[in-house]
């Protein structure tokens, strides 16, 4: 089969663009990856690209009331998410300790947790790592938001809420009704998680 000047062009065009997005990608939060518009995209490739969850495990998508699914708390009871935080949004954190980005963001998210007061978002920090780990992480980086406990896999908290690769960390944005309305893949900057819950 011959090939023509105008196939090889629009291929060498298609396979530069796929490279670019890649590199702001893999190179990490670049300009890209800072923007909605690059976080949407980034979800999509991961979610596409990610296996079948197991029989039974609904991966959310942005718009959709999540599905009802359990985690320990820490030092409290088992929680049942989306109905423990009904009524007002929440912003939900998936971490671990051996995280570095997870850990450097945690000081921010700790800041936010305390000037929203009793009226505004509620901060859910959960981690995928082991009970001992998290509270000897907690002791040195205490956080004044609460913090449950789910083992990482193909069914834990991360994957139901939009984040079938695992990448971490991975934080959502849950309505009053717990319908998902944003996902951030990567940390936060200082700052940046205020404007960031706003509608």
């Amino acid at each position: 089969m011959k090939v023509g000047p105008l196939t090889v062009v629009v291929i060498a065009v298609v396979a530069g663009g796929l490279g670019v997005l890649a590199s702001l990608f893999v190179g990490g939060p670049g300009p890209l990856l800072g923007t909605e518009t690059g976080q949407h995209l980034y979800a999509d490739t991961l979610s596409a690209t990610a296996p079948a969850p197991p029989q039974g495990v609904t991966v959310a998508r942005r718009g959709d009331v999540i599905a009802p699914f359990e985690v320990a708390g820490l030092d409290s009871p088992v929680l049942q998410l989306p109905a423990a935080y009904a009524g007002r949004p929440v912003l939900v954190n998936l971490w671990a300790s051996w995280c570095g980005p997870c850990i450097e963001e945690m000081p921010e998210l700790d800041r936010f947790a305390r000037a929203q007061g009793d009226t505004g978002v509620q901060v859910l920090g959960i981690a995928l790592d082991d009970a001992d780990a998290v509270r000897a992480f907690l002791d040195r980086i205490p956080v004044a938001y609460p913090i449950a406990l789910d083992a990482p896999g193909p069914a834990d908290a991360g994957v139901r809420l939009g984040n079938p690769r695992g990448v971490l960390p991975y934080t959502v944005l849950l309505s009053p009704d717990g319908r998902l309305l944003k996902q951030r893949i990567g940390p936060f900057a200082h700052g940046e998680i205020d404007s960031w819950v706003k509608p």
